[in-house]
C-alpha cells in the first residue's frame, strides 16, 4: 500500500482550492489502492474502528454506492442516511440533523445536497472531516478525481491534452470541478455547447468557448460528455431535445474526424440518444465504466487520506 502520507487538510470540498501537488498525491494515492477491489477478498483493515456516514440529500446510484463501497473495502462502519429518512423531512434544520449526528462520533460525513455551498457550511460547524459529494451545479470534486485518474491511466499524462467539456455547463458541477482540475494539471480546456448553457465569463476560468462540437472534435484527446440537467433548468433554453441532440449530441457521424486513440467520458447517468448515441457510449473510444472503477479507488483514497491511514 502507500506510504503514511495524510492530505494537510480536513475536509475535501471542492477542487477549486486543491493544488496541483495534492492532486497528484490524491490520483497517486487511488492508483495504490486500486489493486484490493481485484483481489479475492476485496477488503483491507486500514480504517477499522472509523465511521463514515453518507448523507444524501439528492437522488445518487453510482456516487452513493461507491463511497459505501470504498469505505468498506477499507473496513469502516458505513451509515447511509438519505433525506427523506433523515429528520429534516420533518422540519429540522441540517444544522441541527448534522450536530445531532456529530454527537455519534462520526469520523466522515459524505453529504450531497441540492444547495451550493451546503458542504462548506458543514465543514464550519463540525470537528469531523466533510466530503463533498456534490452541491447544487456548484462542484463534485470526486467526480473529477477520478475523471482525472482515467485520464491519466489511460493516456499516461494529463499536461498538454486537449479536453472538449460538452453539453449543459451552466447547471453541471462536474464541469466546473473538471475545469478547476484540469487546468491546474495543464490541459487545455474547451467547452461546447449551446450558448444559453454556457455561462457568461467562463473564459475567466481558462478555458476557450465553442458553439460547434464538429470544429472541436478533431483536435480533442478527450471528449467529456455532459447529461443536460434538465432538473435544474428554466424552461427555453433550447428549442427541443432534438434540436440539442443533432447539434451537440455525440454520434458516430460526428466520430468520422476524431483522433484514433481520443477518449469517450460520460460522469452519468446518461441520457441515451440525447447526448451521446449508444453506439458511442458502448463503443471502443468510451470509458465511461473504467471511470465508475476508479471512483471507488478515488474514494478510497479520500477517506485514507483524510483519517491519516497507516501504511501496511
Amino acid at each position: 500500500m502507500v506510504e503514511s502520507i495524510t492530505l494537510k487538510r480536513k475536509d475535501l470540498l471542492g477542487m477549486e482550492d486543491l493544488g496541483a501537488e495534492e492532486i497528484y498525491h490524491i490520483l497517486d494515492t487511488a492508483e495504490s489502492l486500486k489493486e484490493i477491489s481485484t483481489r479475492q477478498i476485496k477488503k483491507v483493515p486500514t480504517l477499522r474502528g472509523k465511521t463514515i456516514i453518507n448523507l444524501f440529500f439528492e437522488p445518487s446510484t453510482r456516487t452513493r454506492t461507491s463511497f459505501e463501497i470504498a469505505g468498506k473495502r477499507l473496513s469502516a462502519d458505513v451509515i447511509n442516511i438519505s433525506g427523506s429518512g433523515s429528520s429534516v423531512s420533518k422540519g429540522e434544520s441540517l444544522q441541527d440533523t448534522a450536530k445531532n449526528l456529530q454527537a455519534m462520533s462520526p469520523d466522515i460525513i459524505v453529504l450531497r445536497h441540492s444547495v451550493p455551498g451546503t458542504s462548506h457550511l458543514l465543514a464550519r460547524l463540525l470537528p469531523c472531516s466533510i466530503i463533498n459529494a456534490g452541491d447544487g451545479a456548484h462542484e463534485h470534486p470526486t467526480q473529477a478525481l477520478l475523471d482525472l485518474l482515467t485520464i491519466r491511466e489511460k493516456k499516461q499524462r494529463i499536461e498538454g491534452l486537449n479536453v472538449a467539456i460538452v453539453g449543459d455547463i451552466s447547471h453541471s458541477r462536474v464541469a466546473r470541478s473538471n475545469i478547476w482540475g484540469l487546468t491546474k494539471l495543464g490541459a487545455h480546456v474547451t467547452v461546447v455547447g449551446p450558448p444559453t448553457l454556457i455561462p457568461a465569463e467562463i473564459e475567466k476560468l481558462g478555458v476557450e468557448v465553442s458553439y460547434n462540437l464538429p470544429e472541436v472534435i478533431p483536435q480533442a484527446d478527450v471528449i467529456m460528455m455532459l447529461r443536460i440537467q434538465l432538473e435544474r433548468q428554466e424552461k427555453g433554453l433550447f428549442p427541443s431535445l432534438r434540436e440539442y441532440s443533432r447539434l451537440f449530441g455525440l454520434s458516430r457521424t460526428k466520430l468520422v474526424n476524431a483522433r484514433p486513440d481520443v477518449l469517450i467520458m460520460h460522469p452519468g447517468p446518461t441520457n441515451r440518444g440525447i447526448e451521446i448515441e449508444p453506439e458511442v457510449a458502448d463503443g471502443p473510444y468510451a470509458v465511461i465504466l473504467d471511470q465508475v472503477t476508479n471512483g471507488v479507488a478515488v474514494r478510497m483514497a479520500l477517506m485514507y487520506l483524510l483519517l491519516g491511514g497507516k501504511a501496511e
